[in-house]
């Protein structure tokens, strides 16, 4: 190659650098002008945000982050007494003793003694600080009698609580008994003592029967509506047909949705309203 060649190639490739470099500086400067300006509903943390989108200018304030995840204890099936018919049960622990989640998502796989899935049943329930409750779904249907049960917990959705006091709400005279004469096969009765100072619209009763070694053996639950402070309410569960096991012991849960109560929440949540957790 000769000298005129060479100068004539090294010349050019320094004006594509310099056409290159202006390039980029005038399209970053077009870029900078006409980029959106960031907002806290851009789906980016940027700005100050402690967050994505909350938090720092933000006024959304930043969902508390739990120290402990959710964790399934125990999961299961035990037969409804309708063919092909199972109630599914999983215990769930919350160990945060500050968090609780006004919502979480819940997934029940039906396993047969291949290891195949043959059913799945999904939901959403709640759960307060430090505490372990059953998650019950009842008359699950199912092509194959099923070997086990997996429970999976995801997406929490976490709030803090200031001075909590669990809802004092109390069992009492819990029985369960075997139907003799009449329609059904077997109830659970009992009391719902109220010892909160708040009026409750709905708690839930959860019935859990076991036998004599611990083993579930029937799920049931029902709903009492309207329960005042200091009240006592009678509940029943009813088993419409036979189940197999013999019941040894009757465990019950009463729920109640604090996140859904306005009067209730101001007790113990921080300054931010109720609504804002729903």
């Amino acid at each position: 190659m000769d000298k005129n060649k060479k100068k004539q190639i090294i010349i050019a490739s320094i004006y594509a650098i310099l056409f290159l470099l202006f390039f980029g500086f005038v399209f970053s400067k077009i870029y900078f002008w006409i980029k959106p300006a960031p907002t806290c509903s851009d789906g980016i943390k940027n700005q100050n945000e402690e967050g994505t989108d909350c938090g720092g200018v933000c006024s959304n304030k930043c969902a508390p982050a739990a120290r402990y995840d959710l964790k399934v204890i125990s999961a299961g099936f035990v037969e409804s007494g309708f063919p092909g018919k199972y109630d599914l049960y999983a215990e769930v622990s919350n160990p945060n003793s500050d968090l609780g989640a006004s919502q979480f998502q819940y997934l029940f796989k039906i396993k047969n003694s291949s290891g195949e899935q043959t059913a799945t049943r999904e939901g959403t329930a709640i759960i307060l600080p430090g505490e372990t409750k059953y998650v019950i779904e009842n008359n699950i249907e199912s092509k194959t009698a099923p070997e086990s049960v997996e429970a999976e917990i995801k997406n929490p959705v976490w709030v803090e609580f200031a001075d909590y006091e669990k809802p004092q709400l109390k069992i009492i005279n819990k029985n369960y008994n075997e139907i003799n004469s009449g329609v059904g096969f077997g109830e659970a009765v009992g009391v719902l003592r109220n010892d909160s100072p708040f009026d409750f619209s709905a708690i839930k009763i959860k019935v859990i029967l076991k036998d004599f070694d611990g083993k579930i053996v029937a799920l049931n639950s029902t709903q009492i509506n309207t329960v005042k402070s200091g009240e006592n309410r009678e509940f029943r569960a009813f088993w419409p047909v036979k189940f197999p096991g013999t019941v040894g012991n009757m465990e019950v849960q009463a729920e109640v949705n604090v996140f859904d109560s306005d009067s209730f929440a101001k007790k113990y949540f921080k300054t931010q309203k109720f609504q804002e957790y729903q």
